[in-house]
């Protein structure tokens, strides 16, 4: 947009002269005519290159933890959102999937990770949420994210006091601080993000895991494999592996 130049000191601002009495003025109608035709143009080229180019982003909805954990290029052309509950078997078995997923399409994809604990049915899936929370308070999120899905089997039915023993151990794992692990663990900073993103989900109407979003277009709830994830991205990519 182009500024304003100040006026000049001593100068009025003196509006065009009017056209003479009786004679049309054609002019104001002709640059109408042309803002109108070249808006017409500029919007059928907007309309075709909107359905040619996959449009990058997440779905509009409440805005979840801020900033969001996302892994991959912040320019990537495809972007895959992902709600998960660390207890989840299916996020369980998608997760070494979509680890491949970023390895074989590299900058092309970027990863969002969004938290929907099932507390109804996973006793140990809000714990482990704000294990990775406190872990990302240091810079491990992605760390720990992987040690939740690599080891759930050994912590799903665990009790609670033997949940949070196994989760202080994947943060020593880590090199993580200790005791602040086990302060942020039970924080606020942890528990107000996993809230956050549970917000997101129910905005969106997410209501099981996983729940996948590519380019901001949620895929079908029976779509939960590495190779429904794979289709979209190929679908958002133009075909283009």
């Amino acid at each position: 947009m182009s500024k304003r130049h100040p006026r000049q000191k001593g100068r009025k601002h003196v509006a065009a002269p009017a056209a003479p009495a009786g004679r049309p003025s054609w002019l104001p109608l002709a640059l109408i005519a042309g803002v109108l035709l070249v808006a017409v143009v500029a919007g059928v080229w907007f309309w075709r290159s909107s359905r040619q180019t996959p449009i990058t982003g997440v779905a509009q909805g409440a805005a979840g933890a801020t900033p969001a954990w996302s892994i991959g290029s912040a320019n990537a052309p495809v972007t895959i959102e992902e709600f998960g509950d660390y207890q989840c078997p299916p996020c369980g078995a998608v997760f070494p999937e979509l680890e491949k997923i970023r390895e074989d399409y590299g900058d092309r994809v970027r990863l969002v990770f969004r938290h929907y604990p099932l507390t109804r049915i996973h006793r140990n899936a809000l714990a482990a949420a704000h294990a990775a929370e406190a872990a990302g308070l240091q810079g491990k999120f992605w760390e720990m994210h992987g040690q939740l899905y690599r080891g759930q089997k050994s912590w799903e039915n665990a009790t609670d006091a033997d949940a949070t023993a196994r989760f202080a151990a994947y943060a020593r794992t880590l090199g993580l601080d200790a005791e602040r692990f086990a302060r942020d663990v039970n924080g606020e900073a942890a528990d107000k993000r996993v809230v956050a993103d549970h917000e997101r989900a129910r905005s969106l109407g997410v209501d099981g895991t996983p729940t996948f979003f590519v380019n901001g277009r949620q895929l079908p709830p029976n779509a939960i494999s590495g190779k429904d994830v794979r289709a979209a991205i190929d679908e958002a990519l133009g075909g283009k592996r």
